[in-house]
């Protein structure tokens, strides 16, 4: 006698749907890398980013986080935000020049630091050994981060600089910011931080004012947000380590 088929009510499948879409924000994103839409692909990834972060608000404010939807938001996050970047990357800047071969050696090492950096989350949430996050940190960029970090050449590259030809330089930061991944170097955790009610209205406007210098400038934004979030890097390891010295 089989047994009964159990009901799934309709909230525990809305996280996954969105994971779904934000795959196949993947997908098309190569699809317009490969057809030379490079503005329109990097769109894509960008969708993808938002997606990723509305799949897990949903799943918790739902509550209907699964280990399904995890292991599904896992590889949704290692194609959209190891694969895809690194396949605009090399479409952009490398491919059918002298330094393909070089610009691939960096995008494999960007996927590989992605998908190490997964694995070490996925077993983070097994193990009590292991963790990815301390306090209000991460440890190490976070793959969303990772992606739009590594993207900083194209982000440039529509920006003005695309006569300024650096093979090696770019590789040598592609690879750089995939070992920021893996590393330990602990990482400002936004879900985490906390604002004062009183500075509420100020956080509100600045969204308002990123929001709006995302749809009208872009790529000059993106480079702004990379360049701060990298700078912020030092700034939060040595307040890490004072916060461990209390």
């Amino acid at each position: 006698m089989t047994p009964a088929r159990r009901n799934i009510k309709l909230r525990h499948i809305v996280p996954s749907i969105v994971t779904v879409f934000a795959i196949c924000a993947g997908m098309t994103s190569i699809r317009m890398s490969l057809e030379g839409h490079i503005e329109l692909a990097l769109y894509f990834i960008l969708l993808a980013v938002f997606l990723d972060a509305a799949d897990g608000k949903l799943a918790r404010f739902l509550d209907s986080a699964s280990p399904f939807g995890a292991e599904l938001d896992t590889l949704a996050d290692f194609f959209n935000f190891g694969i895809v970047p690194g396949i605009l990357l090399y479409q952009t800047l490398y491919f059918d020049t002298p330094y393909a071969n070089l610009g691939w050696l960096a995008t494999l090492v960007l996927a590989i630091c992605c998908a190490l950096r997964l694995a070490r989350f996925n077993l983070s949430i097994r193990s009590l050994d292991v963790s990815l996050k301390q306090d209000n940190y991460f440890v190490g960029v976070p793959a969303p981060a990772l992606a739009c970090l590594a993207l900083m050449p194209i982000f440039m590259h529509l920006h003005g600089f695309e006569n300024i030809d650096l093979p090696f330089l770019r590789a040598a930061y592609i690879i750089g910011i995939g070992l920021l991944a893996v590393s330990t170097i602990p990482t400002l955790s936004i879900k985490h931080a906390t604002i004062k009610h009183a500075h509420l209205p100020f956080v509100v406007v600045g969204a308002v004012v990123l929001v709006v210098c995302l749809m009208v400038y872009p790529w000059p934004t993106l480079i702004l947000g990379n360049c701060l979030y990298l700078m912020s890097l030092p700034v939060s390891y040595f307040l890490q380590l004072k916060q461990s010295k209390i």
